[in-house]
């Protein structure tokens, strides 16, 4: 999406909140390089005019809500949640993720070792005399969310002109965030959200702060299908077949093996959201904090680079996301928008960097000299949720029920 001639990044930066979460915490806050906030602000504005007004947001303030609730602070080269690492390999830089349970043992196969409890001494050495290539190849066989910071070639697909999703059955698969806030600003359009999860791999984000996660998921409606059942997963494909759109955020095997059809359900007129770390055609997996560094979104001070905000890659995917589900296919009835994370946060890399004005210390708080004058470093901050989250398969059988798919 091209800029207006009044977009200023720094300022756009300063007021998201984003630069208060990057930095280290002994030190000021930073402005992180490209327009990736200017760019969240146009993609809200957008959604904005599509709905007639009906969503009104700022694009630039979503990026940072989710540090509003759970107090999280920046941490230089450890990500803002904890789980990433910013590493030197033998020839650059790496980004690392130990987010899941199974990480560790994923971790030791990396390296070949046995390393306790604690993963990354022995992480740190191993990537210091290995090649970001090296690491690269490692993580696609291991299924480890990491990888070189190597900005990827290809540019996202870009929203084409609305049409409403008022009424509109949106079926969501996602989790954690990315995909849920895409479902979150469809339902705040109009549409009727379903979220969908199996009995044995629910939303992880349900352990994380709960009015989180009720901002993104109040007044949708649960179900729970178990697709190793026969009956259950014909349910599921029936739920698919009844939806305008589906919002998936994994490798599209995961949803093959349930078996469902993208391209069948595109063919019939559908819209399928397919959100994944590097695109569908990529087996690498990522999160937000270890996608957005490895697609060369990285502050720098005196001591090394450091993680951009919080899991910078999802909020701007989930926009992304959102603002393509609301546009009208260019020339078939239905849509297939392959949304790779990386892809979405390389693109707004793309213009001429220049150096980052550096934040000063007054006695009421952090600001920056900015093109259009001087503004203050922005906290981030929360918006208030908006009904009830649903516990977990509330709606199964009465959604099952009015859609003549269970008697």
């Amino acid at each position: 999406m091209s800029s207006t001639p009044a977009a200023d990044p720094v300022r756009d930066w300063a007021e998201s909140g984003i630069a208060s979460l990057t930095g280290r915490l002994d030190g000021p806050p930073l402005i992180p390089p490209g327009r990736a906030a200017t760019t969240a602000r146009e993609l809200a504005a957008w959604i904005g005019s599509a709905t007639a007004g009906s969503v009104q947001l700022d694009g630039a303030r979503l990026l940072s809500e989710r540090a509003a609730f759970t107090g999280a602070r920046r941490a230089g080269a450890t990500s803002v949640g904890g789980a990433c690492r910013l590493l030197p390999t033998a020839d650059g830089w790496a980004a690392v993720s130990c987010a899941r349970p199974d990480d560790p043992l994923l971790l030791g196969a990396l390296v070949g070792a046995d390393i306790g409890d604690d993963p990354w001494p022995a992480v740190t050495s191993w990537l210091a005399g290995h090649t970001g290539a090296d690491l690269a190849e490692r993580v696609e066989l291991l299924g480890i969310a990491g990888g070189p910071v190597a900005p990827p070639d290809g540019l996202p697909p870009v929203p084409l002109a609305p049409r409403s999703v008022e009424g509109a059955l949106v079926v969501d698969f996602s989790a954690l965030w990315a995909g849920p806030l895409c479902a979150h600003l469809l339902g705040l359009a109009g549409a009727r959200v379903v979220k969908v999860e199996t009995p044995h791999r629910p939303d992880g984000a349900r352990r994380g702060n709960a009015d989180f996660y009720r901002l993104l998921h109040g007044g949708h409606e649960s179900i729970v299908l178990d697709p190793s059942d026969d009956t259950q997963r014909r349910e599921l494909a029936a739920v698919v077949a009844a939806a305008d759109i589906v919002i998936e955020a994994s490798r599209p095997r995961a949803l093959a093996g349930f078996g469902l059809d993208a391209e069948q359900f595109v063919a019939d007129g559908g819209t399928w959201v397919s959100i994944t770390a590097h695109g569908r055609g990529s087996q690498r997996i990522g999160f937000g904090d270890d996608v957005a560094a490895t697609a060369g979104l990285l502050a720098s001070d005196a001591t090394g680079p450091v993680f951009v905000g919080d899991a910078f890659a999802d909020p701007l995917t989930g926009l992304t996301a959102a603002a393509l589900a609301l546009s009208a296919p260019a020339d078939d009835p239905g849509a297939l928008w392959d949304i790779s994370m990386s892809s979405v946060v390389a693109a707004t890399l793309n213009s001429p960097s220049f150096p980052a004005p550096q934040p000063y210390r007054r006695r009421d708080g952090w600001w920056v000299d900015a093109p259009s004058g001087t503004v203050a470093i922005a906290e981030p901050r929360r918006r208030e949720p908006d009904g009830a989250a649903p516990e977990s398969g509330r709606d199964t059988t009465g959604l099952l029920t009015e859609l003549g798919i269970r008697r």
